[in-house]
């Protein structure tokens, strides 16, 4: 079965006779409609369209199936609009990606008062680290902390003025000292993170216009989030996580936010989806949920 964005993306195309015009029309990248177009392609074994540098036409199969597709976009259509009209709540499959950390100690939590609230919607979470790619994996949004870097997905900002904290241990603090200036922490143990294969070794502060950046050196390395997290509280030395993550942790005195006169690195929290399309009602209500519980939490 074809997704419907691939469909779209044909459709769009066959109007415009442009592949470019088709994603800003859809709100994709020309690349990801050209993705989307040959995966249509690829499944169905035969070429929709004759693509040269300078024109775009229909072929001969693209032009008789282009017919179906019309039909077939028409009434998912006419059917989304009816089971809006007689729906009495919110329901269906919600395939959400989120960090390990935060998934496994907080989301997990949020999401069985979200349940309880919405009984008919169904739950399918993947904890992992390492960013969902969200066109080729069986997730349909993901919790992502950080500037996003794919600009052909759609952020939906929970937490946007969020920002990393370092802290540590009141057992650490008292046998190694307290930073007081951030490029004191380049002599402490930090705990350090790898994502992607890249190791978070410069720990960045601002205050006003004063930008310091650190770089940190330890001997405890992890490419999950919650085990950094676990070494802060052993007492193992300084991490530098996002605050949603250390912040129940902060506040119930099991760890202590250093430099609080310096903003750590911005970490804005989103809620992403590959495509507009995607952002069904389902979807909305959860975000809505999601930024009030994080407003909740930071406020604490």
């Amino acid at each position: 079965m074809s997704s419907i964005l691939d469909l779209e993306v044909f459709v769009r195309t066959a109007d415009t006779g442009s592949l470019s015009a088709a994603a800003r029309g859809l709100g994709l990248t020309p690349a990801a409609a050209s993705i989307a177009l040959k995966r249509l392609e690829t499944r169905l074994g035969i070429r929709l369209l004759a693509r040269s540098t300078r024109s775009m036409r229909l072929t001969e199969e693209g032009r008789r199936y282009l017919d179906s597709v019309r039909v077939a976009l028409s009434a998912l259509s006419e059917g989304e609009q009816a089971l809006k009209q007689q729906s009495q709540g919110l329901s269906g499959l919600l395939q959400l990606a989120a960090p390990s950390d935060f998934g496994r100690n907080v989301v997990l939590g949020w999401l069985d008062e979200f349940k309880a609230e919405h009984p008919n919607i169904r739950l399918q979470l993947m904890l992992n680290d390492s960013n969902a790619d969200l066109f080729r994996e069986t997730v349909d949004i993901a919790l992502r902390f950080g500037v996003p870097q794919d600009s052909s997905l759609v952020a939906l900002p929970i937490a946007p003025d969020h920002h990393r904290v370092a802290c540590a241990s009141p057992d650490y603090l008292a046998r190694h000292g307290t930073p007081r200036e951030p490029m004191e922490l380049s002599r402490h143990s930090a705990l350090r993170y790898m994502r992607q294969g890249q190791v978070s070794k410069t720990w960045r502060f601002r205050q006003a216009d004063q930008l310091q950046e650190v770089e940190v050196t330890g001997d405890f390395l992890s490419n999950d989030g919650e085990i950094v997290r676990r070494w802060a509280l052993g007492g193992h030395g300084i991490a530098y996580k996002a605050r949603l993550d250390v912040i129940g942790d902060i506040a119930a005195g099991r760890l202590v936010a250093l430099l609080e006169d310096w903003q750590g690195e911005p970490a804005p929290f989103n809620l992403m989806c590959p495509h507009r399309l995607q952002v069904s009602e389902r979807v909305k209500v959860l975000h809505r949920f999601l930024q009030q519980r994080c407003q909740t939490l930071l406020s604490t």
